[in-house]
């Protein structure tokens, strides 16, 4: 079942969310709330799509209210200033970066430039599917590598796996659905070792998430020359992810051989948004904060339930939950909270997104009822 699938399945079976006393324990000031626009508290609570509950910042909405004047004309000029501030921001030249309608619509064009046609996409599993559900339909195939014991890539396997006929290796870290980050000296060992034989994607959606300030990014990778991309986006951290906006670093000629596959190329308001966004330091160390409160509480719950979790360095967790997902699922809903779909192998596994304080506070109730 997909994302999409799943979605309207669960969205047809919903019950009234529990509306306890959280709201008062976990308010916000009301200078808090006007800066960064933490979501109402809905009839059902939705902790299954890793969105950030706050934002976009008041700065973001005004700087989009502000656009509203220029949207009659077309966006790339003023996605080329967006670019400017972005190859500034990574290091890199500006012909260098390509500014896309999300990260996922950067991953769906990749993955056709690179594997259309009978080529080949290498993925761990599970991650994040968007490049090779879309590359199939385009006549990609897609090799699954299983991850290890750990439940990281095994990019052992991964590497030894490529053949001529791989086109790219996706790779997705930290990785949706488990939130885990591979060890440094796996990364880069593995990274120079898959892009000296064909081109390496990484997802790093959730980067800002990442707890080690020293963490490296495959952006140094794209510096020094080598066939890496790197997909990045204002979905998370930012708190915009109904403006579909994100940015693509590679080399120069790998940006060229993409450029022409990008589709929608998104849009004046989300490109005046990204831009004061990335000046707008304090709702992103807001944002931090705010989620490492919340996955700290869902972290005790599941700790005091002895329910296994793997360590999260994004804006989710992924625990054990010792029964099958659609048995939970069902149960969670009637408690008024939506988690996430299953991720196969790993159908006991189970993904829950972050939300507000008031949010997480109702999930980690709910639990305890289903468990307890």
């Amino acid at each position: 079942m997909n994302r999409r699938d799943w979605i309207r399945n669960t969205a047809m079976s919903g019950s009234m969310a529990l509306m306890g006393g959280f709201g008062s324990l976990y308010a916000l000031s009301k200078e808090e709330r006007q800066k960064f626009h933490p979501r109402p508290l809905d009839k059902m609570i939705k902790l299954s799509s890793n969105e950030n509950p706050y934002g976009p910042s008041e700065i973001v909405r005004n700087a989009i209210r502000d656009s509203l004047d220029i949207a009659c004309r077309y966006p790339y000029s003023y996605a080329d200033e967006l670019a400017e501030m972005l190859a500034e921001k990574e290091g890199v030249a500006r012909e260098q970066i390509i500014i896309t309608g999300g990260s996922t619509e950067a991953l769906k064009a990749c993955g056709i430039t690179f594997a259309a046609n009978g080529g080949e996409i290498i993925a761990g599993r599970p991650t994040f599917l968007a490049m090779m559900t879309y590359a199939k339909q385009w006549g990609a195939e897609v090799k699954w590598v299983p991850l290890n014991e750990k439940k990281e890539y095994d990019m052992a396997a991964i590497s030894n796996a490529v053949s001529e006929k791989t086109g790219l290796v996706f790779l997705c870290n930290p990785n949706n659905p488990t939130s885990n980050l591979l060890p440094k000296e796996i990364l880069l060992k593995y990274s120079e070792e898959i892009a000296r034989k064909t081109i390496l994607f990484s997802d790093e959606a959730y980067y800002d998430f990442i707890d080690d300030p020293d963490y490296p990014s495959l952006v140094s990778m794209v510096k020094e020359g080598k066939q890496v991309i790197v997909s990045r986006t204002f979905s998370k951290v930012y708190g915009m992810a109904g403006l579909r906006i994100g940015y693509l670093v590679t080399t120069p000629e790998l940006a060229e051989k993409v450029r022409n596959n990008v589709m929608a190329y998104s849009n004046v308001p989300a490109i005046q948004g990204a831009k004061a966004a990335l000046a707008d330091t304090e709702f992103y160390d807001f944002s931090l904060q705010k989620n490492k409160e919340a996955k700290d509480m869902i972290c005790a719950t599941l700790d005091e339930l002895n329910l296994e979790y793997l360590p999260s360095q994004t804006n989710f967790v992924f625990f054990h939950s010792g029964r099958p997902i659609h048995e939970l699922h069902r149960s969670m809903m009637d408690q008024g909270v939506q988690i996430g779909r299953p991720f196969p192998p790993y159908t006991d596994w189970c993904r829950i997104s972050t939300g507000t304080l008031e949010e997480v506070g109702l999930f980690t109730d709910a639990l305890k009822k289903v468990y307890i």
